[in-house]
């Protein structure tokens, strides 16, 4: 489980380098275009009515009409699709010796126009761009000129180029041709302005939105990638939680089995401790050490419980009672003792399972001391072998 885990981290690592050693691109305002918006605009206009149409196309001093103050004032909402919807009014006069319809002019005349079009923004078919917006469009109008009136079909191409968000410039050729046979001829307006967009809605750009493509695809592997990391993690943290919780337990088991053990072994001794305490003491007569035929049964049981538990060892202590000297009893006792271990030995006891201490007079089961009466039953029970069992 542990070389399943170790893997899972090691193909975390190598998938996450690459990662996070590119660079996490940004979206800047150069990713952004205006999707929709309102646009007015103010400038001049500039009117070729001289009837030749496209064959003296740049012949400005002898066909263009031009006022030297802004003449035409636009407005017009534009959609996400691309089309706009534009309203505009224009205003220009007709100067001395220009060539209106064919012919040279002879006095000012005014020029007047009302239009709408619709345009389509070309961005939307050759990829859009922050700055360059062209456009092409049609529409109807109607325009006086030259003392005449006239309602008109439109066709415009033109572009606008963006300074700001907000501020652009907008230049535009519009061919105007005549609805009817009223004898006016077609004519061609030009336009430059300055315009002011608002209502301003933005989206991406083609490249914003592949480089927005392009983060979310970075931050959703980025997040894969930890998601794995986290994943392995945890499995991390449940591989060594089950094998702390396992150990746990096993050491439970060990522990619970160890003190079963322990408590079955403390009864066992506890139960040949109370055999031999059963077994009683073995007596002596008086000034005896001498171990008569009830001793010897005691000492015969004594000797089959040391046989039959091999770590069983035995602390033998004989006593006698107060009458008599202290250095006689002390002398008498250790007699005692003597034919007590004789005696289990023979029964085949090794000697080194007994221990013995001689104590005289010095360990007296009741009141029968030096200078007390007593009967010579409690005198002789104090007149003893004691035994005592201690385990390896």
């Amino acid at each position: 489980m542990k070389k399943i885990t170790l893997c899972v981290l090691v193909l975390a690592l190598m998938a996450i380098i690459p990662i996070y050693a590119q660079e996490m691109p940004v979206l800047t305002s150069k990713d952004s275009i205006v999707e929709s918006s309102w646009i007015i605009g103010l400038g001049y206009n500039i009117v070729d009515d001289s009837g030749d149409v496209f064959d003296e196309l740049l012949s400005v001093d002898s066909q263009w009409n031009v006022l030297p103050y802004p003449s035409r004032l636009s407005i017009g909402k534009y959609f996400k699709n691309g089309i706009g919807l534009e309203a505009i009014g224009s205003f220009n006069t007709y100067k001395e010796g220009k060539i209106i319809d064919g012919a040279v002019n002879t006095e000012k005349n005014n020029y007047f126009s009302v239009d709408s079009r619709v345009t389509y923004d070309l961005n939307k078919l050759i990829g859009q761009t922050a700055w360059f917006d062209p456009y092409v469009g049609g529409g109807i109008g109607f325009t006086d000129a030259n003392d005449q009136h006239r309602a008109t079909y439109n066709a415009v191409v033109g572009f606008r180029t963006w300074i700001s968000d907000t501020w652009g410039l907008d230049f535009s050729s519009t061919g105007k041709w005549a609805i009817g046979d009223n004898g006016a001829t077609n004519h061609i307006q030009h336009a430059a302005g300055v315009v002011y967009q608002f209502g301003v809605e933005k989206g991406l750009s083609k490249k914003g939105a592949e480089k927005l493509a392009l983060i979310n695809a970075m931050e959703k592997e980025r997040q894969r990638v930890q998601d794995s990391i986290a994943a392995a993690d945890r499995a991390r943290e449940d591989t060594a939680l089950a094998e702390r919780l396992a150990k746990e337990k096993e050491q439970a088991r060990l522990a619970a089995a160890e003190q079963a053990k322990i408590e079955a072994e403390n009864a066992r001794k506890r139960q040949i401790e109370q055999k031999i305490e059963a077994l009683g003491y073995v007596y002596f007569d008086l000034n005896s050490s001498y171990l008569g035929k009830q001793s010897k049964a005691v000492l015969d049981s004594l000797s089959t419980i040391l046989s039959e538990t091999v770590d069983l060892q035995l602390e033998i202590t004989s006593h006698t009672d107060s009458r008599g000297s202290s250095e006689y009893n002390k002398w008498l006792s250790e007699r005692r003792v003597k034919n007590t271990m004789e005696y289990l030995v023979k029964k085949g006891i090794e000697a080194d399972r007994l221990s013995s201490k001689a104590f005289g007079e010095d360990n007296l089961l009741n009141e029968c001391s030096d200078g007390v009466r007593c009967s010579e039953e409690k005198h002789k029970i104090n007149r003893r072998s004691e035994f005592k069992a201690l385990f390896k």
